[in-house]
């Protein structure tokens, strides 16, 4: 028997300031999986995590959002949130005057499921921060304040297994982090999948986080059309001929149909016969 989606996004289409940015989209994640979300620059991937979060800066114009079962699509973010959806940022935000150690209590306090008391609530943080190579003294500091961009990923990390949601969309979780900071992140998506047992969507240009990743499916957004679906062997074909032929087919989608979501553009084309569209 199929399992039922855990994420079913149909027909999305959505604007900013009344330009349309992303076209006729869907997105099917299955409980457990771990999808990613790859793209060149500009090609829309961050404002569909956003949007699916409900960030209210876009506008959904047409299709659903459903979510564990539920329509999500009319929901405020904060709604979606306690529902089981998390999303991390691109540029984690700073904000002077609130220790991080009050914000988590605050954010945990605000979901009942996953409220600690305590002791429960330090002897857990000092768990995971041992996990994450994080000085506890960090609980201390104002969140995000004077916080390297490795620092902040690691926080986030902290949130997302202090909270357990059913989806993790990790946006650009890679980005300007060294070696170190990228192994600690990676640890962090690991044990994630290990104990709560989430779905993720990981959205990225860059295959290195996704070396020592169980990758389920591969979905290429170019131009805010979505332009493939696949399985991990899209990743190294990827690695090695970048985006250009995704491009080309975005290209021609939107010149035969301006509403169109291009997916059918290269559609039926195995990851090893792509080369053949490059050099067309």
């Amino acid at each position: 028997m199929p399992t039922t989606p855990l994420l079913s996004v149909t027909g999305l289409t959505a604007a900013v300031d009344e330009k349309e940015i992303l076209h006729n989209i869907d997105l099917t994640v299955a409980p457990g999986e771990t999808h990613v979300l790859m793209g060149p620059n500009g090609a829309g991937k961050s404002t569909l995590g956003h949007v699916i979060m409900g960030d209210p800066v876009y506008t959904q114009t047409a299709g659903t959002i459903t979510f564990d079962g539920e329509d999500v699509t009319e929901l405020s973010p904060d709604k979606r949130s306690r529902a089981g959806l998390f999303l991390s940022f691109q540029a984690p935000v700073e904000i002077p005057g609130v220790p991080l150690s009050s914000f988590l209590r605050a954010t945990l306090a605000a979901r009942p499921d996953r409220a600690l008391k305590g002791k429960e609530f330090r002897r857990r943080v000092k768990e995971l921060c041992a996990e994450l190579d994080m000085d506890p003294s960090y609980l201390n500091r104002e969140l995000g304040v004077g916080f390297s961009g490795g620092e902040k990923k690691k926080v986030e990390m902290l949130q997302l297994l202090l909270l357990q949601p059913k989806l993790a969309i990790l946006d650009e979780t890679d980005s300007g982090l060294d070696v170190d900071a990228l192994s600690v992140v990676s640890r962090g998506m690991d044990l994630y999948r290990k104990t709560c047992d989430g779905s993720l969507i990981i959205i990225t240009h860059n295959t290195r986080i996704l070396e020592h990743v169980d990758v389920d499916r591969v979905h290429v957004m170019v131009q805010g059309r979505m332009v493939r679906e696949d399985n991990a062997s899209l990743i190294p074909w990827i690695d090695e001929n970048g985006f250009e032929s995704f491009e080309q087919g975005a290209e021609d989608a939107a010149d035969a149909d301006g509403q169109a979501s291009g997916a059918g553009a290269l559609d039926g084309i195995d990851a090893g016969d792509l080369s053949a569209v490059v050099e067309r």
